[in-house]
């Protein structure tokens, strides 16, 4: 039961990656590809029926972990706890800017909430990926599942550990790029020219990007975390989540650069789900591994809750997914086609 609510948890937070993805990404290019006013309120309306919802998988995702992994759940949330709470505020600052710019009819106004969302959204994204970096690098676990890590020390890896350091503040870079080209996709998929010409450019160059990151990241990962080898040796079947990761990456450049930007996009989903399921993958069995002593690294089988909990929470899952996954499918059939223009008063 525990492998298989780690599994679950993955799909969770891969499916919020790739829905909330694409809004954060789209307000990191807010500001580059939008021009004028009007297109700013274009870029917004090609997320606002849905960026809000995407957030949901956010929530489920954690309520799910505090059910079935409880001592991940208090380790995790008290260990990151200044992490946590910057990226608490950041989410506020996203909502509250996409709410509080059509409150007012004024450009200097609205200027200034476009400006606050861009940069959450870049921020949010940064410290998304630190955090993951964190989980594959380990955190300083003592015996008792505790610990502390401050926002950052010399940046080095070592006995002296800070959220941001040079492993981590690369899988922030890695997070940053990746989702840029993800909400440079959904904006040039909701979007008409000059806004689309605009997106397409920006997805190229972050495509690029991608890349680089991506081989240097995988080579830094290997060095910081043995367990990643070691599970593709013992498991083989297991590179099918790095070849996803990697012909996605390839088929998202190739239909990009044949205007194809549907297939583009979900192209770039399968290589967000091919990156997130190899690290998922290659820290198993651990749910957070020790930077000290892997006897204090947190596994399934000692986070875990017990079984009849988690076998009668399956059940209840099993029916809030399906009410979930059915209000997803009726608001994108919804809300499909392209963002169309509007008025400030408008809220999302």
């Amino acid at each position: 039961m525990g492998t298989l609510w780690f599994c679950l948890i993955a799909l969770m937070i891969a499916a919020y990656v790739v829905l909330d993805g694409f809004d954060l990404g789209a307000g990191i290019i807010h500001l580059l590809v939008a021009k004028t006013p009007a297109e700013r309120l274009l870029v917004l309306r090609s997320i606002g029926p849905v960026w809000n919802g995407n957030e949901v998988w956010l929530l489920v995702a954690g309520g799910t972990l505090h059910f079935t992994f409880p001592a991940l759940y208090a380790s995790g949330f008290s260990g990151f706890y200044l992490l946590l709470m910057i990226v608490l505020w950041l989410l506020i600052l996203r909502g509250v800017s996409i709410e509080f710019r059509s409150a007012l009819e004024n450009a200097l106004w609205a200027s200034f909430w476009d400006t606050v969302f861009c940069l959450a959204s870049l921020l949010l994204v940064v410290l998304y990926g630190a955090a993951l970096g964190n989980v594959v690098r380990g955190v300083p676990l003592d015996a008792q599942h505790r610990f502390f890590e401050p926002l950052w020390t010399n940046f080095q890896l070592g006995s002296k550990l800070g959220v941001l350091d040079w492993y981590t503040i690369l899988s922030g870079l890695m997070a940053l790029t990746a989702l840029t080209l993800h909400g440079a996709l959904w904006v040039t998929i909701k979007t008409e020219d000059p806004i689309r010409k605009r997106s397409q450019r920006l997805g190229q160059l972050a495509w690029w990007g991608v890349v680089v990151i991506t081989v240097f990241l995988t080579i830094a990962t290997f060095k910081v975390q043995a367990q990643e080898l070691r599970n593709l040796r013992t498991y083989p079947l297991g590179y099918v989540f790095p070849g996803l990761a990697m012909t996605g990456l390839i088929l998202t450049y190739w239909d990009l650069f044949r205007q194809n930007y549907g297939r583009a996009f979900l192209a770039s989903c399968a290589y967000l789900v091919g990156m997130l399921t190899s690290v998922v993958f290659g820290i198993y069995p651990y749910v957070l591994p020790a930077s000290t002593d892997s006897v204090n690294a947190l596994t399934i089988q000692n986070a875990k809750a017990p079984d009849y909990g988690l076998r009668i929470g399956l059940i209840w899952w099993g029916i809030g997914m399906a009410l979930v996954i059915g209000y997803f499918f009726f608001a994108y059939r919804h809300f499909a086609g392209k963002a169309q223009p509007g008025t400030t008063e408008e809220h999302y």
